[in-house]
C-alpha cells in the first residue's frame, strides 16, 4: 500500500515527535453514505498505521452542524424548505423527534463507526462555536479582514464584494451574511448592519458568529493542530478551499496547513455521477454494513489509492468483493503490500466474517436449504468444500447472516430464489416431463459421490432421448425447482439438493 505509506512517512517526517492528528469532516445535511465513508476511514486508516509504527495519533472527524440546510432531500418533506438558510443543529429532526435534523442523520454515522470500531473523537461544530472555542480565530480573521481577501483573490482569482467580510451572522435563527462594522473584544460583540438596514450586535463568544467556510477551515487546522486530512477532491483544485486555506492557515493564524490528502468519488456502477445526498441516490452507511461486514468495507476502500474513483453495486461489485478477499486471506506467499492490506482490513475484527467458501456458492447453498443455516452447512459439507466447513464452520454462520440480510434487501433478481412449493404439472410439456423421469432413473442410480460435474453430464447424456435442446432441458429444471428460467450452474446446483427429493421433484410427487 505504497499510497498510506507515503503519507505515513511523510507525517513521520514532519512530526518525529508528539501526537499526529489526523482530521474528518462532513455536514450531517442528509443520509451517509459510502461516499462520505471513504473521508472517514481514510482518516481513521491513517491514524491506525501511524499507531501501528508505533507513533500517538488522534483521529478528529468534525460534524459540520453549524452549516445551514441548503437543500432539501428527497426523502424530507417539502415543507422543510422554510429552514433554508438556518443551521443543521437548530432545524428539527424529519420524524418528529425532539432531536434535530444533524442528530438524526449522524446517528448512523455514529452506528457504522461503533460496527466498524473507529476511534474517532466526535466534534461538534456547534457546541465549540457556541463555548466561545473559536473566538481567538474570530478575532484574528475580523481583524486580518484586508489579508484573507487578498489571499482569496488572489489564490482562487474571484473578485470579492466590496463589503466582503470573513463572518456569517446569526440572525433570527438563520445564518446570513451581512455588512459588517466593528467588533468590541471585550464585550465579545460584532456590529453589523441587519435587514432593516440598522446597526445590530452579536456575540460572537455564543456562537452567533460563524466564519465562512473558507476561512473556518483553516481555522480549525490552527485551533485543532490538525496535521493531515483527507478531503474531496472538488475541496483540491487549483484556486480551491485547500489552496486558499493553505495560504489563510499560515499568514492569518500562524499555522501550518495538514498534509492533503484527496480523495476521489464513489459512484454506483454505470453511472457517471458521485453519489449525493439530496439526490437520495446513495448506499448508506447503515444499509451498507448490514451486507457487508466491516473487513469487506475496508477492502472496499483501501485496495486502491484515496484518488482512484471507485464504483460499487451491490451485486457484481459485492459478489466480487468477498471472493476477491477470501482470496488473499487464503493466499500462502502474500506480497508485502498484501498483507499489510489484509491486517489493516482486520485489525480490530474480533470474529472474522468472510469464509474460503465461495460467496455464490454460499449464498446458492443458502436459499437450496430454504435460508436455514444448519441445512446450509449439511449441503457445502457434501461438496469439495467439506474441509472448510469444518474449520470455519463460525466464519460461515457469520457470513449467512450478512448474506441473509443482503439477499431481503439489496439482492439482484437473477440471484434470488426459492425453491417452488406445489409444482403445477400442466405447466411442463410431454418431453419435459419424460426428460424429468429419465434424469430421475439416472441420479438414482447415481454414485453417492457424484458431483456437479456428474450431473451436468448426465443431463447433457439425455439430450438425444428426449429431444429438447440443452438450453430448453436446463430452462426446465430451473421451473421445476426455483420456478425460474435460470438460476445457479446447473450441475454444481442439482449435487447439493438432497437426493431423495430431487428424485421426488423430478417424478414431479415433491
Amino acid at each position: 500500500m505504497s499510497w498510506l505509506d507515503k503519507v505515513i512517512d511523510e507525517l513521520i517526517a514532519r512530526h518525529p515527535e508528539g501526537d499526529i492528528v489526523v482530521s474528518s469532516g462532513v455536514s450531517p445535511s442528509g443520509t451517509y453514505h459510502l461516499g462520505t465513508l471513504r473521508e472517514v476511514l481514510t482518516a481513521e486508516v491513517i491514524a491506525v498505521e501511524l499507531e501501528r509504527r508505533g507513533r500517538d495519533s488522534r483521529h478528529l472527524h468534525i460534524v459540520d452542524d453549524l452549516d445551514v440546510l441548503r437543500k432539501i432531500p428527497v426523502n424530507i418533506p417539502e415543507e422543510f424548505s422554510k429552514y433554508l438558510g438556518k443551521p443543521l443543529c437548530d432545524v428539527p429532526a424529519p420524524d418528529g423527534s425532539d432531536q434535530s435534523y444533524a442528530d438524526y442523520f449522524l446517528a448512523d454515522l455514529l452506528t457504522a463507526a461503533a460496527k466498524l470500531k473507529l476511534k474517532m473523537e466526535v466534534v461538534r461544530a456547534h457546541e465549540k462555536y457556541r463555548a466561545g472555542f473559536f473566538v481567538p480565530v474570530i478575532e484574528e480573521a475580523l481583524e486580518k479582514t484586508a489579508t484573507i481577501r487578498r489571499i482569496l483573490e488572489e489564490v482562487s482569482g474571484r473578485k470579492l464584494e466590496e463589503q466582503w467580510t470573513p463572518i456569517q451572522v446569526l440572525e433570527d435563527g438563520f445564518l446570513k451574511n451581512r455588512q459588517f462594522v466593528s467588533i468590541d473584544t471585550a464585550a465579545k460583540t460584532v456590529q453589523y448592519i441587519d435587514k432593516n438596514g440598522e446597526q445590530a450586535a452579536a456575540d460572537y463568544s455564543a456562537g452567533d458568529v460563524k466564519l465562512s467556510w473558507r476561512i473556518d477551515w483553516p481555522a480549525r487546522w490552527s485551533l485543532m493542530h490538525v496535521n493531515a486530512e483527507p478531503f474531496g477532491r472538488d475541496h483540491a483544485t487549483k484556486g480551491g478551499s485547500y489552496d486558499t486555506g493553505e495560504v489563510i492557515v499560515r499568514e492569518v493564524f500562524n499555522a501550518e496547513a495538514p498534509y492533503p490528502v484527496p480523495y476521489n468519488f464513489i459512484m454506483r456502477s454505470g453511472q457517471t455521477k458521485k453519489m449525493s445526498k439530496s439526490a437520495g441516490d446513495v448506499i448508506t452507511a447503515a444499509d451498507l454494513l448490514n451486507i457487508l461486514p466491516p473487513e469487506i468495507v475496508w477492502f472496499f476502500l483501501l485496495r486502491y489509492a484515496p484518488d482512484k474513483q471507485l464504483f460499487f453495486d451491490e451485486g457484481e461489485t459485492l459478489l466480487r468483493l468477498f471472493d476477491e478477499f477470501a482470496e488473499l486471506s487464503a493466499k500462502t506467499d502474500k506480497t508485502t503490500d498484501e498483507q499489510q492490506l489484509l491486517e489493516l482490513c482486520l485489525y480490530r475484527v474480533d470474529e472474522p466474517t468472510v469464509s474460503n467458501v465461495p460467496f455464490s456458492h454460499l449464498v446458492a447453498s443458502y436459499q437450496a436449504a430454504l435460508r436455514d443455516t444448519d441445512k446450509t452447512l449439511e449441503i457445502i459439507a457434501r461438496t469439495e468444500h467439506a474441509t472448510t466447513v469444518k474449520e470455519q464452520g463460525d466464519i460461515i454462520r457469520r457470513e449467512l447472516r450478512f448474506i441473509d440480510h443482503w439477499l431481503d434487501s439489496s439482492a439482484p433478481e437473477d440471484v434470488r430464489f426459492a425453491m417452488v412449493d406445489k409444482i403445477d404439472r400442466t405447466s411442463f410439456t410431454e418431453p419435459e416431463t419424460q426428460f424429468f423421469a429419465s434424469l430421475a432413473e439416472a441420479i438414482d442410480k447415481a454414485p453417492q459421490d457424484a458431483d456437479g460435474t456428474w450431473f451436468h453430464d448426465t443431463v447433457y447424456s439425455l439430450k438425444a432421448s428426449s429431444g429438447l435442446e440443452p438450453k430448453a432441458m436446463f430452462q426446465a429444471l430451473y421451473r421445476l425447482i426455483i420456478g425460474k428460467t435460470s438460476g445457479p450452474r446447473a450441475g454444481w446446483f442439482l449435487s447439493i439438493l438432497p437426493r431423495d427429493w430431487l428424485i421426488a421433484r423430478l417424478k414431479l410427487e415433491a
